[in-house]
């Protein structure tokens, strides 16, 4: 421990962009810091998403509709909400859970209590481009796409609702020649749009990338193909033990480890069930540059610009972390989007990759400290850990570094 008290050495369980982002933070506290990780940078949900960093639809899960939605779909095997039959009793009961828990009260709470991270999202990422993290953000709106007026009017509620919580979203309805103006992938099967201003996008992989590189400029460890299986506490502070019998020691851990956040967080009084959503995409070559992302809420598929190409992501398949890739969903999302877009290469398609977000029944994730002293967890983001990894990593370091939980925080704590 340093002079004042705080922590002079951590160890951050997991490398994708929560875990690197605490790391960054920290080290700006003048923390030393090791990452493990059992794959290693982004081998999770940080690499395949979507890669927006989307404040004005970083929205809680448990959204009422989206309960009947999965009623509706539980039979479909093809629908964007995806629950296989298994004996997981584990899976039923987070299920119920968090059908319990898609209500507007419920909703709203973990609306508010995200308003903070989503009022800071962009700024912590202007935080780190700006100091060494060598990777762009860039500006653009998000279009939201329909192939009727009517079904635009549940995401204009919604923004209502968002707005109304004290986030203001800058939102324009959009038809016809004006619609496909600003996003030439539409077909024109698509006759209503929602244009979201103020929002940006990356390329996920690159610049968690990035972010792992200016982590280690600063002196920091990434060891990867740790796996681990426990932490310790020790006279000399708290270590952490892989599979392999290694092990690094340090003043403190944090647990960053998403969708598996539970297999060590357990024990250390964390109650709130984290699941594996996952979610899956891939890349296919456009007649015309892309010039923004491009959202399709009915179908629940998320499309963005990436390497010249379209990143295509979508489907909530609940299910283990680890489970193989299934073709079916792949397929589900191409006969979804494909009447809403056009001039698109389907049959070209590359880097078809599915990855596990992690998330809660209640819209809220765990960021804080557990009941042991010395060990926080960071996870629980649902769809979002991109957008609000920085802003997790700042704040999760200033309680780490001082003591003191910030208000922000308080609706996360790990332990509720």
């Amino acid at each position: 421990m340093s002079i004042d008290g705080g922590p002079r050495t951590v160890v951050v369980v997991g490398a994708g962009v929560v875990g690197l982002s605490t790391a960054w933070f920290l080290q700006e506290r003048g923390v030393d810091v090791t990452v493990v990780d059992r794959d290693g940078v982004a081998s999770g949900a940080s690499w395949g998403n979507a890669g927006w960093l989307s404040p004005g639809l970083a929205i809680p899960l448990n959204e009422p509709g989206v309960l009947r939605y999965g009623l509706r779909s539980l039979l479909d095997r093809d629908a964007p909400l995806h629950v296989p039959v298994t004996p997981d009793v584990g899976l039923w009961t987070f299920l119920t859970t968090f059908a319990l828990r898609c209500n507007w009260k419920d909703w709203g709470r973990a609306v508010r209590a995200n308003l903070p991270f989503n009022e800071e999202c962009l700024e912590a990422f202007d935080v780190l481009t700006s100091n060494g993290v060598e990777a762009p953000t860039h500006d653009a709106p998000i279009m939201a796409a329909f192939q009727t007026t009517r079904q635009a009017v549940a995401l204009l509620h919604e923004l209502r609702r968002i707005n109304d919580s004290g986030l203001e979203i800058k939102y324009a309805a959009l038809e016809g020649d004006d619609l496909y103006a600003q996003a030439p992938q539409l077909s024109r099967t698509a006759k209503a749009g929602i244009r979201l201003d103020g929002q940006r996008y990356v390329d996920p992989g690159a610049f968690t990338h990035a972010l792992a590189g200016a982590v280690t400029e600063r002196g920091a460890a990434i060891r990867s193909g740790f796996r681990v299986t426990g932490v310790s506490e020790d006279r000399g502070g708290l270590t952490v033990w892989s599979d392999t019998g290694e092990s690094v020691t340090a003043d403190a851990v944090v647990v960053a480890t998403g969708a598996w956040l539970n297999q060590l967080a357990k024990e250390w009084g964390v109650r709130v069930p984290v699941r594996a959503g996952r979610g899956y995409s891939f890349t296919v070559p456009t007649d015309q540059p892309v010039p923004g992302p491009i959202y399709l809420p009915a179908v629940r598929v998320a499309c963005t610009p990436y390497q010249g190409k379209l990143r295509v992501a979508g489907t909530m398949e609940f299910c283990d972390a680890d489970a193989p890739l299934y073709q079916r969903r792949v397929d589900a999302i191409i006969a979804s989007a494909k009447p809403l877009l056009s001039g698109v290469s389907w049959e070209e398609r590359t880097d078809t990759w599915v990855g596990p977000r992690p998330v809660t029944p209640d819209g809220r994730p765990l960021i804080g400290a557990t009941h042991v002293p010395g060990i926080y967890v960071a996870g629980g983001h649902g769809m979002w850990g991109l957008t609000h990894g920085p802003a997790t990593g700042r704040m999760l370091a200033e309680q780490i570094t001082t003591g003191k939980q910030p208000a922000a925080l308080r609706e996360f704590d790990p332990t509720r």
